[in-house]
């Protein structure tokens, strides 16, 4: 009987407060293993993540340089790599990977090809002759892969004919999915010819794996607070005679004296790469205040009205996490000011469904000042007061007013904001009536750097403008 073991660990979003352990555990498994069984080590995406200052400072490529240090054999991207990152940034991010990639529904819309950073599947062969076989599918977002130069398609086009392929070839296979448990399950019900899903992206924790339509589902949870293995038993034929699934409970994992500088040095080294790079020089401080507009928001919302071309912007306080003072602003003042990973978005709207958006915004303002906001890009606590540019309402009469004039019902009107009051369930008329334009590639943060070097510039000290546009 052959013993095949598969490591895995999913959507670490560079929580980094738990990588030492992870690496040691990895590291340790796998020597044990090695002597008496076969062994992958997997990662199903979202390893990399921006809101930590070092990834924001190498574009994730600190990351890649973990993983390697792990030994990974495999690994997929999840969304926070495939929409977190320009299409250069993502194009060069495993240029230094020690592992192979695999991807199987991200192609470029020009060549029709996929990126040649991954395979769409691969096939390892064990000691004792087993072949394993791994396919590897990421959430389709299509309003967001597109506009960032990529093609993204639903997995269910793809996999059928790639598992009716494979199984042919191979002993043992496996889908790494970054799609979600739903996904998961469905896939289960239609796809018996799979063994096992290793699951991510929804964050979902299997303690004990789950056996769905004969296919064992696995998953690890979030942000390295678990780490999971599945193990294969094969006879002398490589038939797969039993499969089950645990998780590993990192914080019951030892630590050493050393982790803590470990784990600083990796944020101390972030904040250093990004305040090596200046961005502007302020006269006077941006302030904040979560409970009303404040100069802070005023500047970044013209900074939206000029990346967007719009005459109109809307943002919540809640965004901005410090103030910005007075003298020289680098990149690590704006990633702490900003760590949200939200792109800009371009709405379109008649007069009448602008009118009912703005009355979507003033229903909900007061519930919003305090409500708590987890997911969807949000890195902050609380949603805090909604802030308009150009445009005003008047509680009594029920006026919206664009530019200092009553809306017409049939004129297009356009607004710039953040793609996260189109995914949050406050403001549907957005996604349901918009027509709506994601701005890639940057982040909120960078626009608002664009903005401050352009408006602020550097002053050298011979008294010259080092930014001016």
């Amino acid at each position: 009987m052959e013993k095949l073991t598969i490591l895995h660990t999913n959507d670490l979003h560079s929580h980094l407060e738990n990588w030492p352990k992870i690496r040691r555990y990895l590291d340790s498994r796998r020597r044990a293993l090695q002597e008496s069984s076969g062994v992958l080590t997997v990662d199903l995406g979202d390893f990399v993540d921006r809101w930590h200052p070092l990834t924001e400072a190498t574009n994730g490529k600190a990351n890649i340089r973990l993983m390697n240090e792990a030994h990974y054999d495999v690994a997929t991207i999840g969304n926070n790599e495939g929409i977190g990152n320009s299409k250069a940034e993502l194009n060069h991010l495993y240029d230094e990977a020690d592992f192979q990639v695999l991807l199987a529904n991200l192609y470029d819309p020009k060549t029709l090809q996929a990126p040649d950073w991954c395979q769409p599947y691969t096939i390892r062969e064990t000691k004792a002759g087993t072949k394993v076989g791994l396919i590897a599918m990421t959430a389709p977002f299509p309003l967001t892969y597109g506009p960032n130069g990529w093609d993204i398609r639903q997995p269910m086009e793809l996999l059928p004919a790639m598992v009716s392929r494979l199984r042919k070839q191979v002993d043992v296979l496996v889908l790494m999915s970054h799609l979600g448990l739903s996904a998961d399950l469905r896939i289960a019900q239609d796809l018996p010819q799979l063994d096992v899903i290793i699951g991510s992206h929804t964050h979902h924790l299997l303690p004990e794996g789950r056996l769905e339509n004969g296919v064992l589902l696995a998953a690890a949870g979030k942000f390295g607070q678990h780490i999971g293995e599945v193990q294969l038993l094969l006879d002398e034929e490589h038939r797969l005679v039993k499969r089950e699934a645990h998780t590993v409970e990192t914080a019951s994992l030892p630590a050493f004296a050393e982790d803590e500088e470990e784990i600083n040095g990796y944020l101390a080294e972030g904040h250093h790469l990004l305040q090596a790079q200046q961005v502007a020089q302020l006269p006077f401080t941006l302030e904040r205040n979560l409970a009303s507009e404040h100069s802070l928001i005023r500047e970044t919302l013209v900074a939206l009205k000029e990346r967007g071309q719009t005459e109109a912007a809307v943002l919540n306080t809640g965004l901005f996490l410090t103030e910005l003072p007075a003298g020289v602003v680098d990149q690590d003042q704006l990633h702490e000011c900003l760590p949200h990973p939200m792109h800009l978005i371009r709405v379109t709207l008649k007069g009448r469904d602008m009118y009912r958006l703005v009355l979507e915004m003033e229903k909900n303002r007061f519930f919003l000042r305090q409500f708590p906001v987890y997911g969807m890009g949000f890195r902050g606590k609380i949603f805090g007061e909604i802030v308009y540019s150009g445009i005003e309402y008047d509680p009594i009469n029920r006026r919206v007013l664009w530019q200092g004039k009553d809306l017409e019902p049939e004129k297009d009107y356009t607004l710039t904001t953040v793609d996260h009051f189109m995914f949050v369930p406050f403001f549907p008329t957005i996604e349901i009536m918009g027509d709506n334009e994601f701005l890639f590639p940057e982040f909120i943060r960078s626009v608002l750097g664009h903005y401050l070097a352009g408006h602020y510039p550097r002053v050298s000290k011979q008294g010259i403008m080092e930014n001016r546009r």
